[in-house]
């Protein structure tokens, strides 16, 4: 059973009006008195009535945090050192970042560990390592490191990182070569409880397939989707999804063979591969029509519909695997309110089970209002 499929519990009832009730008929049986609307006495007691009802939802607050299904925060962080589970801290964007001297110098030039690299809006990169450009030479590129955590330091672009913020003697110019990456939030709860859920796996290490999932997934917290199996005795292929449906970068890759790959975690005859899903592009083509008697919200329904299908292209890659369902997509628009829509792509298509539809082009027509 599922964390989800557990029955929703509560410590103690803290319905008002039962409470309310409770209190009232106690009231009555002990004073022999009848409490009848407006009586001073009864609306005093709604007032005590109120403070239980809230201590009461305290205390099934306070108890529920001591359950994997509903804790949260700090409490979660607690249960999870229970199980030796960390929460992943946030991670730090890298890139790569060239120096280039004015001139060639006839000694090497020394450019210090921790100089800071900027694209501007307060957003610093800075080397993580002493190096030299040697006599003779123009330029060196060295990898720095966003001094910021999360993903607020991911996507700046080659040549965005452009501006020096600590001067060094003969350095005329530097940009970043490649795209920054690798930049991740603290792992969220829900993530985090699945882990806590699934870390029992990791006391086999990581044979089983489950194992394989919860030491992949510690990687970063930013691993949506992990598929492990067997191509041939002795093999393991380990395939990655980032949040967003997003396919994983180098550097993810290198960062989960690392960890599964270690040899106090994989079977002594296991060979391990990690690799990013399989991409199977498809395009997105519908009309829909609006009930003409819904004329007055066809703007909300419009817009619903423009969401419900992005909402689709979002749901359709988070999954390695799952096939191609335009039945999907027609519930979500009808959702939304269309009348009637028709589906010119994509097609059903069942995916292999290590790849990952993404949507290349979308189109989505509206065919105007309609009758029944």
């Amino acid at each position: 059973m599922s964390l989800p499929d557990l029955p929703d519990i509560e410590f103690v009832n803290s319905d008002p009006e039962e409470v309310k009730l409770n209190i009232i008929t106690a009231y009555e049986a002990i004073s022999g008195r009848k409490l009848f609307p407006g009586d001073p006495v009864r609306l005093f007691l709604y007032a005590v009535a109120s403070i239980i009802v809230q201590q009461r939802a305290l205390i099934n607050y306070s108890a529920k945090q001591n359950l994997l299904r509903y804790a949260s925060g700090a409490y979660l962080d607690h249960l999870g050192a229970l199980v030796e589970t960390v929460r992943a801290p946030a991670g730090t964007a890298v890139t790569t970042v060239r120096f280039t001297l004015s001139a060639p110098q006839a000694g090497p030039v020394s450019i210090p560990e921790g100089i800071r690299v900027t694209a501007g809006a307060d957003l610093f990169f800075a080397t993580i390592q002493y190096a030299e450009i040697l006599a003779g030479e123009l330029s060196i590129d060295l990898p720095c490191v966003c001094l910021t955590p999360g993903v607020i330091g991911n996507g700046l672009l080659p040549g965005q990182i452009n501006t020096l913020v600590d001067p060094q003697p003969y350095i005329a110019d530097i940009a970043n070569l490649t795209e920054s990456s690798g930049g991740t939030d603290v792992e969220t709860d829900e993530r985090y409880r699945e882990r806590i859920y699934t870390s029992p796996e990791r006391f086999s290490v990581a044979g089983p397939t489950g194992g394989y999932e919860y030491w992949a997934k510690t990687a970063s917290p930013d691993i949506s989707d992990v598929l492990v199996w067997s191509p041939a005795p002795g093999e393991v292929e380990i395939r990655v999804l980032m949040a967003g449906g997003e396919l994983p970068t180098q550097d993810t890759l290198d960062a989960v063979y690392g960890v599964c790959n270690d040899e106090r975690i994989r079977p002594l005859t296991d060979r391990v591969a990690v690799l990013a899903p399989d991409r199977v592009p498809y395009d997105v083509d519908l009309t829909y029509w609006i009930d003409s008697r819904s004329a007055t919200a066809a703007m909300t329904i419009q817009a619903g519909v423009q969401a419900a299908v992005r909402d689709y292209v979002l749901w359709q890659k988070s999954r390695i695997g799952r096939d191609l369902n335009p039945s999907e997509l027609t519930r979500r628009v009808m959702n939304a309110g269309a009348r009637r829509v028709v589906i010119g792509q994509p097609e059903h298509q069942v995916m292999d089970k290590t790849a990952v539809a993404v949507a290349v082009n979308t189109n989505v027509t509206y065919g105007g209002l309609e009758d029944d």
